[in-house]
């Protein structure tokens, strides 16, 4: 009897050594499974997001002008920045800012023709202007998950 004793010890560990292997082998399946299907995921997402650079629509943005404030519309398409425009224009805000139109059509058409905000040329004569408008389009751009992306 003695004998069969040691035998039914060594079958329970064999069970508890098969249990304990079979949860190990499950719990690394699980990992590969999680890891293998995250990267798939993930591959996807940037075929996706190659294609779109941006979320298409109209986004604003207030900016500060002395102790006025603007609202900066910005016009985006999937690929490109459509258009860039102060709305609605006060006269007041053209007559304390006389540059503020110009400088804004000057941003919009460098942006819709395909330059990157950060590459935007300023002039002379209304370069600060300019910069506040680069600066609102880029922090658009950042809120829409478009940062570090060029333009086409």
């Amino acid at each position: 009897m003695h004998g069969t004793k040691i035998i039914v010890l060594r079958m329970k560990e064999l069970i508890y050594t098969a249990i304990f292997a079979g949860v190990g082998i499950i719990l690394l399946l699980l990992i590969v499974y999680l890891f293998v299907g995250k990267g798939r995921s993930e591959g996807k997402q940037d075929t996706a997001d190659a294609n779109e650079r941006y979320q298409a629509g109209i986004y604003t943005k207030d900016i500060t002008l002395g102790e006025s404030t603007a609202s900066l519309e910005v016009a985006l398409d999937t690929d490109h920045i459509k258009s860039v425009k102060i709305v609605p224009l006060d006269e007041s805000i053209t007559t304390m800012y006389p540059l503020m139109e110009p400088a804004v059509k000057s941003v919009s058409n460098q942006l819709a023709a395909g330059v990157a905000p950060e590459e935007v040329e300023l002039t002379k004569e209304s370069k600060y202007t300019q910069q506040i408008i680069v600066d609102a389009v880029e922090e658009i751009l950042e809120e829409q998950g478009a940062a570090n992306q060029t333009v086409k």
